[in-house]
């Protein structure tokens, strides 16, 4: 049985490669991914290592939580499993006008939208 280790804390610079040599030496390892940022490809700081046996992933549980990986001490434990939030389907989602109504354009009365046009002529920065 496979199970997913949180790996937190990482430098910049630590690499996939760095922690699949780091956790080879407790047991199998299976995958490596460390979390980059989609629109500047940078790390965000963690990472996920899948091990072989959870007899593995509580070894190197064990030994690298703490440990100094390039400067920096690590943070190593048993993933969560990833949770659904309500919403994230991106369906039954209303348009809001900065925040401050929920209603769809076509609910506003058009003296609403005249001012809500106003105020965004006057003040662009804002919206």
């Amino acid at each position: 049985m496979e199970t997913k280790l949180y790996v937190g804390n990482l430098s910049q610079q630590t690499l996939e490669d760095d922690l699949r040599i780091l956790f080879a030496r407790t047991g199998g390892v299976v995958s490596v991914q460390i979390i980059k940022d989609r629109d500047t490809g940078k790390s965000k700081g963690y990472a996920f290592v899948e091990m072989v046996s959870q007899g593995d992933a509580g070894k190197a549980v064990s030994e690298y939580n703490g440990f100094n990986l390039d400067k920096r001490r690590i943070k190593v434990c048993v993933a969560r499993p990833r949770q659904v939030q309500p919403g994230s389907d991106f369906r039954n989602r209303r348009t809001t006008y900065a925040g401050r109504d929920e209603r769809t354009r076509s609910e506003i009365t058009l003296s609403e939208r005249t001012r809500f046009e106003f105020d965004r002529s006057e003040n662009p920065r804002r919206y």
